[in-house]
C-alpha cells in the first residue's frame, strides 16, 4: 500500500475514534453519567478490534475460513492481506511448476540424482537413483544416505565436502558387479546434489584392454629375447670381422632399440599390473627417506644420473602404503628429472610434512614444460616436444604408472611449470597415511 493511502485510513480510524468519543461524551452528559459513558464507549470500540483480531488469527491459521469484510482500518488490513495471501498462491504454484518441472526432467535422466539436506538426509531422488541405490520412495526419504550405502570410502568422501569436480567408484549397492561413479554438487543452502552413473560398461572396456596390452606384452617378450640375443651375436662378429665393420653402428642401433623395445614392455606389463591391483592388498610400514637416498644412489651408480642432488627430507616421516607402487612413484619421478635435466643441472628431492598431509616434490631446473602441456603428461605415451623425443631412452608411461599408483594412495600428483625454469613433480599423500619413522 502506497504511503499517502496508508495515511489517509489511519488519519480515518482517528476521526473515526474521536467521533465515537464525542458521541459518547454527549450521551453521558445527557445521563449525568460521562466518564461511564466514556468507558462503554472505549470497552465496545476495543471489543469491536479484538473482534476482527479474532477473525483474522483465524484466517491465518485456517486457510479455508473468510472473515467478513471487516469495518475501518481492518477493511484495508483484510483486503491487503488478502491480496498478499493470493500472490503467495501463485507464487508456490509458479514454484511447485517449476519443481515438477525439474523432478520430471530429472527422472527422465539416465544418471541417479539424490538430493540431499545439510546433514545428508534424502529428500528427494529419481527413478535412476532408485534402481542404482537400492532407495524407497516411503522408507527413504528422510534418511541419511550414508545409511543406505554402506562403503567407507562413500562416508568419507561425503564427509570431506569435496566440489562438483572431485569423483568417487564404489560398487553398486545393487550389484557388486557394477561400478557406480558418483560425484557431488553443492548448492543452494548448504543442499547437496548427488549424481550417480552406471560405468560399468567403461570398467569393463578398460578392463579388456589391459588385460589385451599385458598379454600382447608379455608374448612380445620371447620373440624379443631372441631377436636380442641374435643381435648381441651379430654385434660380437661385426666386432671381429673387418669384413662386417659397415653394419656396426647398424646393429648397435638395433640393439638399443630393442632394449628400449624391452622398456616399454616391462612399463607396459608393469602399468596393467597397478591398474589391475585389488585395492585390499597388503599395505605396510614404508621408510620413505631411506627409498628416495636408495633410488638417487642407484641411478648415479649406474651412470644414469650425473646432476647434483638436493635433499631435503624429514627423516621422522614415513609412509603407509603399498611399497612396490611407492618405489614405481620414487623411481620413476627421480629418473625422469635425471633424463630431462642437463649434466650441470640440479634436482631438488623434498619430503615433508604440511597442512595438507605428507608431501613428495622433485623439482628439476631443466627445459621446463609448456602449460598446455601439463594437463597431458599422464597420458599414456604422450610427449611434450622434440625436446623429449622418443630416442631419450624414455617409454612415455613412467607418469600414468606413477598417476594409478597414487590414485590406489587416494593421492595426487601436481605439476607445475614454466619454460626456461624447470618442473615440479608433487605428490601429496594424505594424512591418515603418515606414520613416524622407526629408527634404524
Amino acid at each position: 500500500m502506497p504511503a499517502s493511502d496508508l495515511q489517509r485510513v489511519w488519519t480515518a480510524e482517528l476521526l473515526r475514534l474521536v467521533g465515537w468519543l464525542v458521541l459518547a461524551t454527549l450521551v453521558g452528559l445527557a445521563a449525568g453519567c460521562t466518564t461511564l459513558a466514556l468507558l462503554i464507549a472505549l470497552a465496545i470500540y476495543l471489543a469491536g478490534h479484538l473482534l476482527y483480531a479474532f477473525q483474522l488469527h483465524r484466517w491465518l491459521t485456517a486457510d479455508r475460513v473468510e472473515p467478513s469484510d471487516g469495518v475501518g482500518v481492518w477493511r484495508d488490513i483484510y483486503t491487503e492481506l488478502h491480496r498478499l495471501k493470493q500472490r503467495n498462491r501463485r507464487r508456490k504454484k509458479r514454484l511447485k511448476n517449476i519443481v515438477s518441472e525439474f523432478q520430471a526432467s530429472t527422472a527422465a535422466l539416465p544418471d541417479g540424482a539424490v538430493v540431499l539436506d545439510r546433514r545428508g538426509r534424502i529428500n528427494w531422488f529419481n527413478d535412476a537413483a532408485a534402481a542404482m541405490l537400492t532407495l524407497q520412495a516411503r522408507a527413504d526419504r528422510g534418511q541419511r544416505i550414508v545409511n543406505l550405502i554402506r562403503h567407507p570410502r562413500f562416508s568419507s568422501f561425503l564427509a570431506a565436502g569435496h566440489g562438483g569436480d572431485a569423483e568417487l567408484e564404489i560398487p553398486s549397492p545393487a550389484n557388486d558387479q557394477d561400478t557406480l561413479l558418483i560425484r557431488i554438487v553443492p548448492y543452494g543452502n548448504a543442499q547437496r546434489l548427488l549424481i550417480a552413473r552406471d560405468v560399468s560398461n567403461r570398467k569393463r572396456q578398460e578392463i579388456t584392454r589391459r588385460d589385451f596390452v599385458a598379454n600382447a606384452s608379455h608374448e612380445l617378450r620371447t620373440p624379443l629375447t631372441v631377436l636380442r640375443g641374435y643381435l648381441e651375436m651379430m654385434g660380437e662378429e661385426t666386432d671381429q670381422s673387418k669384413a662386417l665393420s659397415a653394419w656396426q653402428q647398424p646393429i648397435a642401433e638395433m640393439h638399443i632399440q630393442s632394449q628400449r623395445m624391452g622398456r616399454i614392455i616391462d612399463s607396459l606389463l608393469r602399468l596393467a599390473q597397478v591398474e589391475g591391483e585389488n585395492l585390499a592388498q597388503r599395505q605396510e610400514y614404508i621408510d620413505v627417506p631411506a627409498m628416495l637416498e636408495g633410488q638417487v644412489e642407484d641411478l648415479q651408480n649406474s651412470g644414469e644420473a650425473s646432476q647434483e642432488f638436493v635433499f631435503d627430507i624429514d627423516t621422522s616421516l614415513a609412509l603407509y602404503g603399498r611399497y612396490s607402487e611407492i618405489e614405481s612413484v620414487v623411481s620413476n619421478l627421480v629418473a625422469n628429472a635425471a633424463r630431462y635435466t642437463p649434466a650441470t643441472g640440479q634436482i631438488h628431492v623434498v619430503w615433508c610434512q604440511d597442512d595438507r598431509g605428507a608431501c613428495l616434490a622433485v623439482r628439476d631446473n631443466g627445459p621446463g614444460i609448456a602449460s598446455e602441456h601439463l594437463h597431458r603428461l599422464t597420458e599414456r605415451f604422450y610427449r611434450v616436444d622434440k625436446g623429449r623425443k622418443a630416442s631419450d631412452g624414455g617409454t612415455g608411461l613412467g607418469l600414468a604408472i606413477v598417476k594409478h599408483c597414487l590414485e590406489h594412495h587416494e593421492s595426487e600428483l601436481e605439476v607445475e611449470s614454466k619454460l626456461g625454469e624447470g618442473s615440479a613433480f608433487i605428490c601429496r599423500f594424505p594424512r591418515q597415511r603418515i606414520l613416524s619413522r622407526r629408527a634404524a
